[in-house]
């Protein structure tokens, strides 16, 4: 049950149950530590991460900075609660963005890209039970719908 701003009660929102939290945090921790890492090398600019930006994926290696911040800005929004729409949003961009980048020449790679997208997409879905609201992925069965909801005064 949750409580509203008014201090009425509802139960159209149940709480999450401890293991989906626990698989959704799982989840969300996995890709963001990729993300993070990939950041890193961005930022360090290492010599064989920019030798392929630039070589291998056409970009101008000044960019790797400005991209890697973005990342990081991504990733952050994620994995607080309250932004974690937002990020999850955010971060599809993104990912997306390098799905395109693999794609365009050829890389078979773009794979993990996408895999990552899908990881974090359902990391965000089982952790947030918002997200599950607005996104069912099965109706309610009519015999729920029947039940009284008690106000609470």
């Amino acid at each position: 049950m949750e409580e509203s701003l008014l201090g009425f009660t509802s139960n159209a929102v149940p709480q999450a149950r401890t293991w989906m939290r626990r698989a959704g945090w799982t989840l969300t921790i996995l890709p963001a530590l990729a993300m993070v890492f990939s950041a890193s090398l961005k930022l360090s600019h290492a010599p064989a991460f920019a030798d392929q930006w630039v070589n291998k994926f056409g970009f101008p290696e000044w960019e790797l900075t400005w991209v890697g911040l973005l990342e990081l800005a991504c990733v952050t929004l994620y994995l607080i609660p309250r932004t974690a729409v937002l990020g999850g949003v955010l971060l599809a961009a993104y990912v997306g963005g390098a799905v395109v980048t693999h794609v365009r020449i050829a890389d078979p790679e773009f794979v993990a890209a996408a895999l990552l997208g899908v990881l974090a997409w359902g990391g965000l879905y089982l952790r947030d039970s918002r997200l599950r609201v607005l996104l069912p992925l099965r109706q309610q069965s009519p015999q729920l719908e029947e039940l009284p909801t008690r106000v609470a005064r």
